[in-house]
């Protein structure tokens, strides 16, 4: 199980596309986050 764990972390880290999409999601998520809990106050 835990081979399974750091095999997969290691394909993640080993694949720029995977950490692309990720960083991509992310950013879509905090804004998304940002647009629904502050759309009033940061609304331009």
């Amino acid at each position: 199980m835990t081979q399974r764990i750091s095999k997969y972390k290691r394909f993640m880290m080993m694949n720029p596309i995977v950490q692309f999409f990720k960083f991509i999601y992310l950013s879509i998520k905090v804004l998304i986050v940002v647009a629904g809990g502050h759309g009033g106050t940061r609304n331009v």
